[in-house]
């Protein structure tokens, strides 16, 4: 193996770890203390920005606005309850891991699937991109450092978690445990803590703005537009449902019993997120939180120059203000919490893109998984994806959010109408009285959470579309269209390849070309091995390039004892592909049912840069000769001392972990100590195996 090859390998390793054999893959699944930060990562972090959203909302209609801050919360979780109560119904009902795309598929045709396909596709790349972007952020607000390089250090966010995914899931689970149950406990604490020295002691806790005025974008709204207003501060807080459908795409990643151990986990991810969001914003309306999009303009009072910390960051500065450590804490899990959330989205995309290349709407590459049992393809299109979200909107929240949840909710409730039509339609058999009350009462759940959840798509398209929502449609739009291309592609290709009609005929003869550029090594093996397959012509030709050296082979041609007669192609331009194709193509003309093989002699090199160096004449004709009809091409290759010395540095002995403890390490593999281990390693086993076998 070369240098430059060892080199790429152990970094792989180094970046990977060792691969897993594919029967190791039960050993990846999740149990639920693991899989709840997996899968839940999103739903948690979305409390941390959510009720930012809606108090920045509600900001542009002025201080009085904010007192409807905790009733916008109180809706939010009512809608959450029933998603995650109807999604419980989800997991039993379909646990393969299709999650809304099977559903919509199976109960309301292909196109609906497709339509929850796109748009789950975009709005888990859009979960990156927010996270890692609402991650700096809080950062930033106490590093000003992270404000002023937010861009460059999001892009590299984005590559730290696609590289921890391509280690497995499994690992990706146990590196996101301790940041997301640290984030849930600190804000617990601070929630309790802040409420006990408001309620319990009588403190008059005031955040740092909470002594600013609020300048009123949009001062005396009334009536619609009031309403408009609220709807919209409901549609920025409705960011916090995000994730919820991520573990039923991931119910084949759960331990067994799966769809019971993914039940709990939603149940466990709905109490917490609930708890969260609704105690943020009312400890944050108690003591006077203020959120602006421009502070230098909105804050009245503010001094110049003044940096706006986030909602949470606002809540710990006062809460914790006689407890330093508590305040950094919070914003240490939080950023943490924010730029693991996009983990959800590295385990839900793959999975779901893995679903929709098994069904040919997608490249086949996206269905097989890598080294580790990952979907490697996925993760990698993934990162590059929300890397281009990132770059092209600076990482600025307020703008990536308006982009977000309308493919979420448009997968929601979609998902709802194939749950409603999946019970309905096994009422229409069933007999058993208790089974049919389970399936009235699922039909009920799942009817009241498609009910909610397009009430919420219409609000979400209204308030939101002409604010940037119509970006993430058009790219639903445009990445439904090109699934349904790729499908046409593979529907058209297999039916091409299964034509049962075929009737092979045999070719009349065989006419075989050899291609000579010198009469060297190279060229005598292929004109033997082109010999030893018999065809009933067998030519040699070369393309005159230059008129010396084309003169000095013809010598040698005629003066060697080769039979073989050699034919000198005319290139006025010096060129070697057309010529060669040309001529080909002739003599196909001159007897249609011949088959005619090419055989073009190639060096082996052991380097890559010696492959710089050769065979581009031989791709580009073969790329070429491959578009012929009844044009069969055959690379008769000639190993150079750089790939002989490559082989003898792979055909090295293998030493296997114990090997030198066992005083087998550096053997020969001919000796009688090595062998039967080298010959065990050959069928996958070791020593260990066999000792235990015994």
């Amino acid at each position: 193996m070369s240098t430059v090859s060892k080199v790429s390998v152990a970094a792989k390793r180094l970046v990977l770890g060792r691969p897993f054999r594919s029967d190791k893959l039960g050993h990846t699944l999740l149990p639920k203390r693991v899989a709840l930060p997996v899968f839940a990562s999103d739903a948690m972090s979305s409390v941390a920005y959510a009720p930012q959203e809606i108090f920045l909302v509600l900001s542009t209609a002025g201080l009085t606005a904010y007192s409807y801050s905790i009733w916008i919360g109180i809706a939010v979780a009512v809608v959450m309850a029933v998603v995650v109560a109807s999604y419980r119904q989800n997991v039993h009902a379909y646990p393969s891991g299709g999650g809304d795309f099977e559903v919509a598929t199976v109960n309301l045709g292909p196109k609906a699937g497709l339509v929850v396909g796109s748009a789950l596709l975009v709005d888990y790349v859009l979960t990156v991109a927010v996270s890692i972007s609402s991650a700096a952020e809080n950062i930033g607000s106490a590093i000003p450092f992270v404000e002023a390089h937010r861009v460059i250090l999001c892009v590299l966010v984005i590559v730290f978690l696609a590289a921890i995914n391509l280690r497995g899931i499994k690992e990706s689970g146990a590196a996101l445990a301790i940041p997301t149950y640290a984030f849930v406990a600190g804000v617990m604490v601070m929630l309790v803590w802040g409420f006990v020295d408001i309620y319990g002691f009588g403190h008059h806790l005031k955040a740092e703005t909470a002594s600013y005025g609020l300048h009123a974008e949009h001062p005396g709204l009334k009536g619609f537009a009031y309403l408009f207003l609220i709807a919209r501060a409901f549609s920025s807080g409705a960011a916090a449902l995000t994730g919820v459908e991520a573990i039923s795409n991931g119910v084949p990643a759960f331990r067994k019993p799966k769809s019971r151990n993914a039940a709990t986990t939603l149940l466990m991810l709905g109490v917490l997120a609930i708890t969260l969001l609704l105690g943020i914003i009312e400890l944050a309306r108690v003591i006077g939180v203020k959120y602006v999009s421009d502070p230098a303009r909105d804050l009245i009072g503010a001094p110049e120059g003044y940096q706006q910390k986030s909602v949470i960051a606002q809540l710990a500065e006062t809460v914790f203000h006689s407890f330093t450590p508590g305040f950094y804490f919070i914003a240490v899990v939080t950023a943490l919490i924010l730029a693991l959330a996009a983990n959800t989205a590295f385990n839900g995309f793959p999975v779901l893109g893995s679903v929709l290349a098994q069904a040919r709407y997608l490249p086949r590459q996206l269905y097989t998984r890598g080294d580790r049992l990952a979907f490697s393809n996925g993760i990698i299109f993934l990162a590059v994806a929300a890397i281009i979200f990132v770059v092209a909107f600076k990482a600025e929240v307020t703008s990536l959010i308006q982009l977000y949840i309308v493919g979420v909710f448009v997968a929601f409730t979609l998902s709802q109408t194939g749950m409603v039509r999946h019970w309905t339609r096994l009422l229409r058999t069933e007999t058993d009285p208790a089974a049919r009350s389970r399936m009235q009462r699922s039909r009920v759940i799942n009817t009241i959470g498609l009910v909610m959840t397009g009430t919420v798509l219409v609000i979400v398209l209204i308030t939101k579309f002409t604010a940037g929502a119509w970006i993430a449609i058009v790219a639903m739009v445009a990445v439904f269209v090109l699934m349904q291309a790729i499908h046409r592609h593979y529907m058209s290709v297999q039916a091409e390849l299964d034509e049962s009609d075929y009737e092979a005929v045999l070719p009349s003869r065989t006419h075989a070309i050899v291609l000579v550029s010198k009469l060297h090594l190279p060229t005598k093996r292929a004109l033997i091995y082109a010999r030893a397959t018999r065809p009933d012509t067998l030519e040699a030709i070369t393309v005159n390039v230059d008129e010396a050296d084309t003169r000095q082979l013809v010598n040698e041609w005629e003066s060697s004892d080769i039979n073989v007669p050699l034919k000198v192609i005319a290139s006025p331009y010096r060129e070697v592909t057309r010529p060669v194709v040309d001529y080909v193509r002739r003599v196909r003309k001159e007897s249609p049912r011949d088959v005619i093989t090419v055989f073009i002699p190639e060096y082996v090199v052991g380097h890559w840069w010696e492959q710089i160096l050769h065979n581009q004449s031989a791709l580009r004709l073969k790329t070429r000769l491959l578009f012929e009809p009844g044009v069969m091409v055959t690379s008769v290759p000639w190993q150079l001392t750089s790939s002989a010395r490559r082989k003898q540095t792979e055909d090295q002995p293998f030493v296997g972990p114990g090997d030198t403890r066992r005083g087998m390490g550096g053997v020969s593999p001919d000796s009688s100590v090595s062998a039967p281990a080298t010959e065990r390693r050959k069928r996958g086993g070791t020593d260990r195996d066999v000792s235990r076998s015994r």
